[in-house]
């Protein structure tokens, strides 16, 4: 852009950005209450002044997730504190140097000392979260609170006072349009024209003297293109789909940004038995700090191929690991499109706990050091979020199992298995819990008895009969006659926990933290449920 229309464009952005935090402030001072009593119609109405009807609703939204974010991070924040500390006064109760039960007293005083004081300054915090949620009004930093610190440490943070103000005043600039269905192109506010690229926007109501276009209106004279999922933004943007756009500052680099999102349909997920009537092949894999454990698996539960590896590189800035980790998850949704898999099988697993309570649950010294940094650098949380978000729109299902007992039976029972069939790949416990993931995440046993697969033999070449099939008990009734080939149920009436599945509703939304609530139709947004479609059509016809 040139000069004048980037001096435009600040001056909308700081206009719209000193309404949206006033909208803010006034929403904090609302307090927690129901969704009906937060005045949005009545604080819509006063920013409309000064503004237009649609930036007000943009901003009153915006503000509205803002808030409830805030008070979730201080939900977050409580239970944290509440764990730490329940773990603090655990081992502050025993004896130093003694043990009740499963806790363990600290090693002299003087550990025990500090210890008090740090349980000490944990109830200060907590009392002070507290009381935030008792008001209803949590502590939001408009600009970053990380930003807002370095200007009092310039020379720590290796920045100028010039350079920080840029930074600062880019990130409190507001410049956010919601979509609207039937508008021009999706979004009357900011409309990006689908043949030209043009852009194009509505000017506040104190600034529409700089229009150079009809209806207040202010077009720029370059142009914007999208590559990535420009055929989704086309059918849309053609079809005057609702679709968000979001123009951001980057300062460092002196360039303008322009976002587009939309929300999409939840697709049809299938559940366990349809998986296995299919005859789909799942993808396991196992999540470690430095790399990806992953097997194929049939539908009745045995390993296909061999076991695959990929390396997991999370150092440096956060934007290059967050590349590495979608570099990572792109090979494994390659790897299972090149296996006709279904559905990509994953661990349930948070570290919230343990990294919470820190050192009193995970060791002290060297040792008890390294392990914690090992847990803090798995990205537990990011990593499902970006599989689940890619695996959406390549036609894959996610299924989250509980990770109880994977890595333990995983060695046990499937690791000599899988090197015996394997001997130029070394095989590691990890490849062993992804063939225990994957068979839990298709409802079969995890436990592998002696005398399933022939020790001459490779595990895909001959099926375990009746091995991975599961019989329920009926209820009331005796037992049927058992033989070499009918699993040992035992006495359980219900499904094991460990069981069940929990498959992920819906795909990462890329609004910023902003859920779009507004729901958007799209011919495009159906691939899971299509592919779904179409593989139980094509079953039902081989079984014809």
């Amino acid at each position: 852009m040139t000069e004048g229309e980037a001096e435009v464009l600040r001056l909308v952005g700081e206009h719209l950005g000193r309404l949206q935090r006033t909208d803010l402030a006034v929403r904090v001072g609302i307090g927690r209450v129901k969704a009906g009593q937060n005045r949005r119609a009545e604080r819509k109405k006063a920013l409309t002044v000064g503004s237009s009807s649609r930036w007000a609703g943009a901003m009153t939204r915006v503000s509205e997730d803002q808030y409830q974010l805030s008070l979730r991070c201080l939900f977050d924040e409580r239970t944290s504190l509440r764990r730490a500390i329940r773990a603090i006064e655990e081992r502050l109760a025993v004896v130093c140097g003694q043990r009740e039960g499963r806790a363990r007293g600290y090693a002299n005083q003087a550990e025990r000392w500090a210890k008090q004081r740090r349980l000490g300054v944990l109830k200060t915090r907590l009392a002070r979260v507290e009381a935030r949620l008792e008001s209803g009004r949590p502590g939001i930093v408009v600009g970053g609170r990380r930003l807002a610190k370095a200007r009092h440490g310039l020379a720590g943070s290796g920045l100028a006072e010039a350079e920080w103000r840029q930074r600062w005043d880019a990130e409190r600039l507001f410049l956010t349009a919601d979509g609207e269905s039937g508008a021009p192109h999706g979004n009357y506010t900011i409309n990006v024209a689908p043949d030209t690229g043009e852009v194009s926007l509505v000017l506040p109501e104190p600034l529409r003297h700089l229009a150079n276009a009809p209806r207040g209106r202010y077009r720029l004279a370059c142009t914007v293109g999208f590559s990535r999922r420009r055929e989704e933004w086309l059918d849309r943007a053609t079809a005057n789909r609702a679709v968000r756009y979001d123009i951001v500052h980057d300062p460092q680099r002196g360039r303008w940004y322009l976002d587009a999102s939309w929300s999409v349909d939840a697709a049809v997920l299938p559940t366990p038995g349809e998986l296995r009537a299919l005859g789909a092949r799942m993808l396991g894999v196992d999540l470690n700090a430095d790399h990806l454990a992953a097997h194929v698996l049939d539908s009745h539960g045995n390993p296909i191929g061999e076991p695959l590896t990929i390396p997991l590189d999370l150092t440096g800035s956060a934007s290059q690991r967050d590349g590495h980790l979608r570099a990572a998850i792109t090979r494994l949704i390659v790897i299972a499109q090149q296996h006709h898999c279904v559905g990509i099988a994953i661990e349930n697993l948070s570290f919230d706990d343990a990294r919470a309570t820190g050192r009193e649950t995970m060791g002290r010294g060297g040792r008890g050091k390294t392990f914690r940094r090992t847990v803090s650098g798995i990205p537990t949380g990011r990593f499902r979020e970006r599989l689940r978000g890619m695996a959406f729109h390549a036609g894959l299902v996610v299924i989250a199992v509980d990770p109880a007992y994977t890595s333990v039976w995983g060695e046990r029972y499937w690791k000599a298995a899988l090197q015996q069939n394997n001997q130029q790949t070394t095989v590691t416990r990890h490849h062993g819990a992804s063939v225990a993931i994957a068979r839990r995440a298709l409802g079969h046993r995890v436990r592998r008895r002696p005398g399933v697969t022939a020790h001459d033999r490779r595990i895909v070449a001959r099926r375990a009969t009746g091995q991975a099939v599961l019989i329920p008990r009926a209820r009331g009734t005796a037992s049927p006659p058992r033989t070499a080939s009918t699993p040992t149920t035992g006495g359980k009436t219900r499904p094991r926990r460990g069981d069940q599945l929990t498959l992920f509703p819906d795909l990462e939304d890329r609004s910023r933290g902003h859920r779009i609530t507004g729901k958007a139709h799209s011919d495009s947004t159906h691939t899971g449920s299509l592919r779904w479609e179409r593989l139980i059509s094509t079953r039902g016809s081989e079984d014809s």
